[in-house]
């Protein structure tokens, strides 16, 4: 490349008189034929050091007036230096297109700066419509950035097209393409044409043995990923953390304590692996040990501890652990942590954990994703702080279909139906689409509301709008509703739509219903079916005893006992738990709820009612008892 004319000079120094005002005097001092240009150059070392865009153009100006720019080694530092920052990226996209023979470096470093930036889609139209479209030649390290590319975006026609390139250009040998390669056809569940290109050549290495395990325990072959483990020259800790995690995934708790005790170094990763494969099969024991064990702790072993005591259910566990979380600092909770505090809340009634969550989440900055909010409304709506619940629920930008389900679920289970409805109607304008949960939540609070007519006609609309079939869940909640309302006969013919085996706890609601509005007819024959169904349930049996004793029916009261004594039934004394704030942290800060307050008093009359009905009915009945 010559110099430039006179003629083109003045042309840009009009064009750039502001940049290059500064500079003039060193234009003829620097400029050079671009075969001698090489990195000890001035200006390629100004351009590497060179901070902030006004600094680029002024070094820029230089370049170009001087001739050498459009040299690959200035062209290639230029753009190299514009895709190191996201602002700029676009200016090094401008430049390349003046290129006139750009190189596949150029290429490369766009596409890498792409990827970097998580812009697939834009590295992927920039290889086709700049690189592949100027005719540019790929070379080895174009290919696996190509192919990242194709995995991430789920194209797996573009990465085959992308190896039958290869081929063509005699790249099959380059380590590196050949891992990319295998790790393609890994992720793409096509494990045999991985396996095809792992022993396409003797020259292998580390990188190239864990993606071809990895790629077989993530398709579920163990057995092979195994062969492939045990061929191994050597092994690092992801080879055997993968063969950890596929023994764990085939539910082969054997092979994975195996493994683990072989293992020489073992990482965070190592025993989080263990502690999840035993939560999986339930082993608490087990789970907690190795937890216990574990030399350091991310968030990630916690998270699994606390998944595994809330899918047990043992709430209070969970709590306490989380105590011992917050006391340590070992991790910062995350979101999966909080879901799961959250959820053991909500099934303990402890609004005042819940609340300092939340106050949590919003003094940490925490943004709380679909699932983090739909657990904080549960909460307040299972603990009764129905208007909280709603101020969540408003706040949420995106709602589910389980965060409307459990609003309207909060306000039927407090005896709003109202509430309740008014929601659905809302769900229906402008919210996701009902599902059955979402009728089993309307139909329930249609009977804690006593709402006779709306639930017969919410009933009828999920068979006849929204063509969802009744579950025995749909049928239970009917019945109780019907029971309730005295509509014993309405509720019979109800559960005989039911399979028998499926409704036996529908006959169970049935039969309470009975009992509550003295039915002893149609009482005594539900009984008799319940005890037929599950002879071994005890609840049949002391219902069918008190409507009996409700009648004076004593020998018959008598009989059902002998029955009960035959099978060695026998009913567990009855106790009621309430909670007094035993839950003891200087993190959790105590509540003095009014709606707490509410619930606690609300419960302690119900009780109070319920112990002088109890005595009233002793009473009446030791009057006409014989003898």
């Amino acid at each position: 490349m010559g110099r430039k004319s006179k003629t083109e000079i003045q042309l840009y120094y009009r064009q750039n008189k502001m940049a290059i005002r500064p500079m003039i005097p060193l234009f003829f001092n620097h400029t050079l034929r671009s075969s001698e240009l090489n990195l000890n150059h001035p200006f390629l070392r100004t351009l590497d050091s060179s901070n902030g865009l006004h600094h680029f153009n002024q070094i820029h100006a230089q370049l170009t007036v001087s001739g050498i720019f459009h040299h690959p080694l200035a062209a290639g530092r230029a753009i190299k230096k514009l895709c190191s920052d996201p602002d700029t990226l676009s200016r090094a996209i401008l430049i390349f297109d003046h290129v006139p023979h750009p190189d596949a470096f150029l290429c490369n470093t766009i596409i890498r700066s792409y990827v970097s930036r998580n812009e697939l889609n834009a590295a992927f139209r920039f290889y086709y419509e700049r690189m592949v479209a100027r005719g540019v030649e790929p070379n080895h390290y174009t290919f696996p950035i190509l192919i990242k590319v194709c995995v991430e975006l789920g194209l797996v026609r573009e990465g085959e097209k992308g190896h039958g390139r290869v081929l063509k250009l005699g790249f099959e040998s380059d380590l590196f393409v050949r891992n990319s390669l295998i790790r393609l056809y890994s992720v793409f569940g096509r494990v045999l044409d991985a396996r095809l290109v792992f022993e396409g050549s003797s020259r292998l290495d580390l990188v190239s043995y864990n993606s071809m395990i990895d790629g077989y325990v993530k398709n579920g072959r163990i057995w092979d990923a195994w062969k492939v483990f045990d061929e191994m020259p050597e092994r690092d800790v992801f080879s055997w953390n993968c063969m950890i995690a596929g023994c764990v995934g085939v539910g082969d708790m054997e092979g994975a304590n195996e493994l683990f005790e072989r293992m020489g170094d073992r990482d965070v990763v190592s025993w989080n692996c263990m502690i999840d494969g035993y939560a999986r099969i339930g082993n608490v024991t087990m789970a907690i040990e190795f937890f216990e064990r574990m030399p350091v702790r991310n968030v990630v072993s916690w998270n699994c501890v606390l998944a595994l005591y809330v899918r047990t259910r043992n709430f209070g566990e969970c709590l306490r652990l989380f105590d011992k979380l917050m006391e340590r600092g070992e991790a910062e909770p995350n979101e999966a942590t909080l879901v799961s505090v959250l959820t053991a809340c909500a099934n303990l009634g402890r609004l005042d954990i819940g609340m300092w969550v939340h106050s949590y989440i919003k003094s940490e900055n925490i943004r709380p994703d679909v699932l983090l909010s739909t657990c904080l409304l549960t909460m307040y709506a299972k603990c009764g702080a129905m208007d909280l619940a709603r101020d969540v629920f408003d706040e949420m930008p995106v709602k589910s279909i389980v965060s409307w389900n459990s609003m309207i679920m909060g306000y039927g289970l407090h005896g709003n139906g109202e509430k309740a409805l008014e929601l659905f109607s809302e769900m229906e304008k402008t919210g996701p689409l009902a599902n059955d949960a979402t009728f089993i939540s309307v139909i329930s609070a249609c009977t804690h509301a006593g709402m006779v007519m709306e639930g017969w006609w919410y009933f009828d609309l999920m068979r006849r709008v929204y063509k969802i079939e009744p579950k025995v869940e749909h049928y239970g909640c009917m019945v109780d509703l019907l029971a309730r309302a005295g509509l014993m006969k309405n509720s019979e013919d109800l559960i005989t739509k039911v399979p028998m085996k499926a409704g036996s706890a529908l006959w169970g609601a049935l039969l309470s219903g009975c009992r509550t509005h003295s039915d002893s007819e149609l009482g005594e024959i539900v009984a008799k079916r319940l005890i037929e169904l599950e002879p071994e349930d005890i609840g049949p049996y002391i219902l069918l005893s008190n409507i009996y004793a409700s009648e004076g029916r004593w020998d018959d009261v008598e009989r059902v006992r002998l029955m009960m004594k035959e099978k060695g039934l026998q009913k567990e004394a009855a106790s009621s738990l309430v909670h007094l704030e035993d839950f003891e942290s200087k993190y959790f800060v105590k509540n003095n709820s009014v709606h707490r307050k509410r619930i606690i008093y609300s419960m302690l009359g119900e009780l109070g009612t319920q112990m002088k009905l109890s005595l009233g009915d002793s009473i009446e009945k030791d009057k006409f008892r014989p003898g």
